[in-house]
């Protein structure tokens, strides 16, 4: 997706209450940067889903997440990169549901790690303080790897007037 550009809103009506409107990505994209609990979805080897609870920061048009390089969610990315992060609220008469798909993809690049580093700072508190060293965050809790995962498609669901929004990204 081209900086600057926002995507094209889509309302499937098949899932809408009559007379909704699409949920404007300004708005889908502050709820992704303020959430504050994702679960991220993955495919273990024999094809069965994974799912758990993890934090992520919002920055630069994508999520961003780690986690130990020996756990299950890591060993499936490196055999299959495509997941989605959900986030929302558990009400149904109300907020706004998010389902992030995409790609996930490594970051090693020190520059990179130190900003996400500081976002997470900043986001959950200096219990999320993570040393940047050799393409890699390091804590208390020893190593972590830090994916990105640019959205390819994300799909919004309003409550309480349900909608259904979709918004599709240029890859590249």
């Amino acid at each position: 997706m081209m900086a600057g550009k926002d995507p094209a809103a889509e309302l499937d009506a098949r899932f809408s209450s009559d007379g909704a409107t699409p949920t404007g990505w300004a708005q889908a994209r502050e709820h992704l940067r303020d959430a504050e609990v994702y679960w991220l979805s993955t495919v273990r080897p024999d094809g069965r889903p994974h799912v758990t609870p993890l934090l992520s920061v919002w920055l630069d048009g994508a999520l961003y997440f780690c986690t130990g390089p020996s756990e299950r969610k890591a060993k499936n990315l490196a055999r299959n990169p495509r997941c989605v992060l959900t986030t929302g609220c558990n009400r149904l008469d109300e907020g706004l549901d998010l389902v992030v798909e995409g790609d996930a993809a490594r970051v090693n690049d020190d520059a990179t790690l130190r900003r996400v580093a500081d976002a997470y700072e900043s986001k959950y508190g200096s219990d999320w303080h993570f040393t940047v060293r050799d393409g890699v965050f390091y804590s208390e809790g020893g190593e972590a790897l830090v994916y990105r995962v640019a959205p390819s498609t994300v799909f919004g669901f309003g409550k309480g007037e349900f909608s259904q929004t979709r918004w599709l990204f240029e890859r590249g």
